[in-house]
């Protein structure tokens, strides 16, 4: 091959290897809100597309007109990094928003907050009442959700989405209108008469790309069993080199590194919400050793008492306990700790974090 081939060769690997981190952080990519990201998914659809399918068993849809690429993951764990702003109460809203909008594209927030208080009364579902400062916010949330999603365009004076993009918002392998359970939901044919090592290749890449850190303790024997024998690390091997990544392996586990931070989704440590920095406090505590979830409560309080102008919406009463909960819930999250039976202990990816002390 000539230097010139060589050089197209090196810059397709690399758009390729790029167009799966853009989707792995963000599975649907608006051009509205990406467009440089967009365009090398666009240009690059082929080789992507075929390494989800290969690796993961996920499909991705690229529509270049719609200005949308949709990478469509299923899996039956769900993911607790993603969308951490949306509690039950945002996620029962957000259904009935896109249900509206879907019925009227262009609207303003105030008609739409109608809409949603007729169709959640109608529908027997917890009263919404857009006056109530706690409804209303849960609203904007919302709101604020499908605009970063690129479904709408939301201002003073209008809402105005995108119904082909709402569409695609739900990424599932049947038709929700079909089943009964979430089970069911979840559940892929294609695996009920395929080959084992084709599931096991899937369901492995799919922690590995998905998950903070994988722990062995937490994979099935089969998942095991292909990730250490020699066929399928060189399997897991080439995917990751492919995606751009690193593959790092300790004696409890294993985690994908992307050197870049293009696939992060979201980060830790990070001081961007409060709930952050009170894991990243929390888990200095953990490091002195099991503790129990009160003590977390009270280590929390102490903190909120010292500053007092610090995470003012944890400084009512209650405060330390929802502090305290929603630390621990990102630390479990990205793999830190774990709570059994009302003890909570660190998991070794927290090492990671330690703080060393400095020796003359």
């Amino acid at each position: 091959m000539s230097r010139t081939g060589n050089q197209l060769a090196r810059l397709e690997s690399e758009e390729v290897a790029r167009g799966v981190r853009l989707l792995l952080a963000r599975p649907l990519l608006a051009a509205a809100h990406d467009p440089d990201g967009f365009d090398l998914v666009r240009r690059r659809r082929e080789p992507i597309m075929k390494w989800f399918d290969y690796y993961c068993g996920w499909r991705v849809h690229v529509e270049p007109r719609a200005g949308y690429a949709r990478l469509v993951k299923t899996s039956q764990r769900p993911d607790r990094t993603r969308a951490p702003e949306l509690d039950r109460r945002r996620y029962t809203l957000l259904c009935l928003v896109c249900a509206e909008l879907l019925a009227v594209p262009t609207t303003t927030a105030d008609a739409l907050a109608e809409l949603v208080k007729q169709a959640a009364a109608l529908d027997g579902l917890p009263s919404f009442d857009p006056s109530r400062r706690i409804d209303r916010s849960a609203f904007t949330d919302v709101l604020s959700f499908l605009e970063q999603q690129g479904a709408i365009e939301h201002n003073e004076s209008h809402v105005r989405s995108d119904p082909v993009v709402i569409t695609r918002l739900l990424a599932a392998p049947v038709s929700p209108s079909t089943v009964d359970t979430i089970e069911d939901l979840t559940r892929e044919s294609r695996y009920d008469n395929a080959h084992r090592s084709l599931w096991q290749r899937h369901s492995v890449m799919r922690r590995l790309v998905d998950d903070p850190v994988v722990y062995r303790d937490d994979l099935t024997p089969s998942q095991l069993g292909f990730l250490t024998s020699p066929s399928g690390r060189k399997i897991v091997q080439t995917g990751v080199a492919l995606a751009g990544c690193t593959l790092e392996e300790r004696a409890e586990g294993f985690l994908l590194v992307d050197t870049d931070a293009i696939a992060t989704d979201t980060r830790f440590p990070d001081d961007d919400s409060h709930a952050k920095v009170a894991a990243l406090l929390l888990l200095d505590r953990l490091a002195k050793g099991p503790a129990r979830l009160e003590d977390l409560v009270d280590e929390t309080r102490e903190l909120l008492t010292r500053f007092r102008t610090w995470a003012k919406a944890y400084q009512s009463d209650g405060g330390a306990g929802r502090l305290a909960a929603d630390g621990l819930a990102l630390l479990e999250a990205f793999g830190l700790a774990r709570t059994e039976n009302g003890t909570v202990r660190r998991l070794p990816a927290a090492a990671r974090y330690a703080v060393e002390e400095l020796h003359d």
